[in-house]
């Protein structure tokens, strides 16, 4: 209930009714001034305008001037009809004249006093409601708070974001909304806000955390501002959450500089790291390491079982490594399957260093070659590490890089699961493959490639076909044999189109001996790539070279090896089968040097069995070798398989395999490789000495 002698014209709601009941109240205050009267000062007729002095300025206070003077002028007109002597005459006493001026003027002032008053109070309440409507009304949460940290102003937003009503803010301490490691800070910087001489705008824009009324705490933006008063200075605070942005800034955090897969730093951040590392290195004068390494054999499984188990693979082997290392440490994934790991404060002194960067390194290996359980299937890997030292910034990030993969190279070739270091003669072997594939593709080019053809024989020295053998006739280097190169080819990818050349010429080949009586009846054997036979078109493009040279595909035979066909067994059956149908026959090339075909031989679409050479050179001297070769040709009886054995060099040996059932040889014992001239040659020769015998 509200005051106001201009309520009617500034609230139009207001009725005459309401008016009515403001002067009926003055009216009943005066009647209860009159009441005093008889009862305080009966007899006092000079004293009795200060009994109504009460009424008057409440009536004042309540209602404002109009009701105050309607008072003042009841209580003159008591005073001086109704209550001087005789009782109830209406005789005017100017001995009152003075009093009663006295009364009316000092009313009048009161009431005017008294209506300002009443009109501040109503100002003040009107502009607290506009301000408490602003407050409310911004996204926000705001506060007032005072010299003593009492908030003095709070806003609808700032209930509702931290779980208070309004009145369990109001007039509390702020610090109840910090937590409690944070309220000695927040406490220094109030003090410090307050005590400025010139107060300027402080904190602005600070993320902090704000504690709710749950015990949950949460992030804001916080934001202080001065307010000059006369009661002093006063802070207003706003909070906005920023829960959301946190979490898409650590988002974009998290894609900029971690890996997805894993939750290791990626390269980004693994070159901020490094370089951090460096700079420590330099000032407090101790070796660093890096380790480089990636998983032996992990595109087999990538493509054998498919690539959610290979990401588990890195996932778990992220996991299993980040129990190894130490806090200054860094661990990142490079990308692929290659790994990063950066020591940090190894010592002065390089040998030192380099113990303790081999003795991590080993338990790294130790660790990888634990036993890995990839959802149903159970999977044991091995890792090569290639590892450098530095100390300072004397290196550049990106040699020290390519130092560490030198050394893993080094030991990718020879035998992998270890570590080496680098060194120079690394660095000089690289140097030699870059210039390698260089030359290959030159070579490619330049026509620089041929084909040299090995006999194959039977236990009576017949022959019954032909292998083809890559050669690389270098201008330079000379005739450059495969293992030379091959590897190189493979890792550049020039294996694709090499591989498709000796195809191609195989196949001129084979049409071409169709149409010499000498020739004809040989079989061709082609070895083909593990990326040449991955390739989706791989059928189609050797039907398209059969068809293109005319060559008889029950002539040729693609040698495939062991590790080739267990990559992707469905695969490797599906494409087998379409040129089986065409007649294109299969030999598994370097059998029993493997450990998974076996279970899978007998669903392969296979013609051939191949006794690896290396089985073949100790078989009279090794009983183990011996075992095996027997058991290969056992097996292939068994499954309906011819088999051949490769590297026969003596009688000796080729009596041995033929004892146990094998009757197919490829060697120095009947022929070594031979250009096309010769080995033409060579089997017309052959045949004219059968025939005189």
């Amino acid at each position: 209930m509200q005051g106001d002698n201009n309520a009617g014209s500034r609230h139009p709601g207001n009725s005459v009714w309401v008016q009515a009941r403001k002067y009926a109240f003055a009216l009943a205050i005066f009647l209860l001034a009159l009441g005093a009267r008889f009862a305080i000062l009966p007899r006092e007729a000079g004293l009795g305008f200060i009994t109504f002095y009460p009424a008057v300025v409440l009536a004042a206070l309540l209602y404002g001037a109009g009701p105050g003077l309607l008072t003042m002028t009841f209580s003159a007109i008591a005073v001086n009809y109704l209550l001087m002597p005789p009782f109830g005459a209406f005789k005017l006493d100017y001995a009152q004249m003075l009093p009663m001026g006295i009364f009316c003027f000092a009313s009048a002032v009161v009431c005017y006093l008294a209506d300002q008053m009443r009109r501040n109070i109503d100002n003040a309440r009107e502009i607290k409601k506009h301000l408490q409507s602003i407050f409310d009304a911004s996204p926000d949460a705001l506060f007032v708070i005072d010299a003593q940290g009492v908030i003095t102003m709070a806003n609808v937003q700032a209930a509702t974001l931290l779980g208070f009503t309004h009145d369990e803010l109001v007039g509390h301490s702020y610090e109840k909304l910090i937590p409690n490691r944070y309220r000695k800070n927040h406490s220094g910087l109030r003090d410090k806000y307050l005590e400025q001489p010139v107060v300027r705008p402080m904190g602005r824009g600070n993320a902090v955390k704000a504690l709710r009324k749950d015990g949950s705490e949460l992030d804001v933006e916080i934001s202080l501002s001065p307010i000059h008063t006369d009661q002093g200075l006063l802070m207003a605070s706003s909070l906005r959450d920023i829960t959301e942005r946190k979490k898409a800034e650590e988002k974009i955090r998290e894609l900029a500089f971690f890996d997805q897969l894993t939750g290791l730093p990626n390269r980004t951040l693994l070159m901020d790291r490094l370089k951090q590392a460096m700079v420590e290195s330099q000032r407090h004068g101790h070796y660093g390491a890096l380790l480089l390494f990636d998983l032996d054999d992990f595109k087999t499984l990538n493509d054998t079982l498919g690539h959610d188990v290979g990401d588990e693979l890195l996932k778990q082997t992220a996991t299993r490594l980040k129990t190894l290392m130490r806090e200054s440490d860094t661990f990142a994934r490079l990308g692929g399957d290659e790994f990063v790991v950066i020591l940090s404060h190894l010592g002065v002194g390089e040998q030192d260093a380099a113990i303790v960067t081999a003795t991590i390194a080993k338990k790294l290996l130790a660790a990888l070659n634990q036993t890995y359980q990839l959802g149903e299937h159970v999977h044991h890997s091995t890792a090569s590490i290639g590892a450098t030292i530095f100390k300072g910034e004397s290196i550049p990030i990106d040699s020290l890089i390519k130092q560490a993969d030198l050394a893993m190279y080094k030991t990718k070739a020879t035998g992998r699961n270890s570590v080496h270091f680098f060194d120079s003669e690394i660095e000089s072997a690289v140097v030699e493959r870059v210039a390698m594939v260089a030359d290959l593709r030159e070579g490619l080019l330049g026509g620089q490639f041929v084909l040299h053809y090995q006999a194959q024989a039977t236990s009576s020295q017949k022959l019954c076909g032909a292998e083809a053998l890559l050669r690389w006739q270098h201008p330079r280097r000379g005739l450059v044999p495969p293992h030379k190169f091959i590897g190189v080819a493979e890792e550049s990818k020039l294996i694709l189109p090499l591989g498709r050349w000796v195809l191609e010429t195989a196949c001129v080949q084979l049409a071409r001996w169709a149409g010499m009586p000498a020739m004809a009846h040989l079989t061709l054997a082609v070895n083909v790539s593990s990326l040449q036979f991955r390739q989706d078109e791989f059928v189609e493009s050797v039907l398209a070279i059969l068809d293109a040279t005319g060559a008889d595909p029950h002539r040729l035979k693609l040698e495939l090896t062991e590790s080739l066909v267990v990559e992707d067994v469905s695969g490797a059956i599906e494409k087998m089968s379409a040129l089986k149908a065409k007649g294109v026959g299969f030999s598994l090339d370097d059998f029993g040097t493997g450990y998974s075909s076996l279970s899978y031989l007998k669903r392969f679409p296979l013609d051939q069995l191949k006794i690896d050479r290396s089985f073949v050179q100790d078989v009279l001297h090794d009983p183990n070798d011996a075992a095996i070769a027997k058991t290969i040709v056992a097996l292939g009886q068994s499954l309906g398989f011819s088999v051949i054995a490769e590297g026969v060099e003596t009688v000796e040996q080729r009596n041995f395999l033929d004892n146990i059932g094998c009757h197919a040889y490829q060697g120095y014992l009947f022929s070594h490789p031979l250009p096309l001239d010769e080995f033409e040659e060579f089997v017309e020769q052959t045949l004219r000495l059968e025939a005189g015998k």
